[in-house]
């Protein structure tokens, strides 16, 4: 399995309420060093409404690279609805993070 179907499977199973950053995707991945790649595989998510890309943040909880109609504020928006925790506009991974 590929790179990027590798973390597809992954992103696929971020359950709602819950976030991974793009390192630890990476990681889950085997492949620590590649949090941009993974990046750029949710950039060009085929499959919004399997694949949640919106559910992978920073590793500080930030909102960056959403490319979906209204962007980073959409994000957002998606994940207070799922139910994750926020303080301002960072998600409290201590709260919202998936283990692993």
């Amino acid at each position: 399995m590929n790179f990027k179907n590798k973390v597809h499977g992954i992103v696929e199973r971020i359950p709602k309420g819950k976030v991974s950053t793009y390192g630890q995707v990476a990681r889950l991945a085997g492949n620590p060093k590649a949090a941009r790649a993974v990046g750029a595989v949710m950039k060009n998510n085929p499959d919004s409404k399997r694949i949640p890309c919106h559910r992978v943040v920073s590793s500080k909880g930030e909102m960056t690279g959403y490319t979906a109609e209204g962007g980073v504020k959409t994000k957002k928006e998606k994940l207070l609805l799922e139910g994750v925790v926020f303080n301002g506009d960072i998600v409290e991974l201590s709260r919202s993070q998936i283990s692993g």
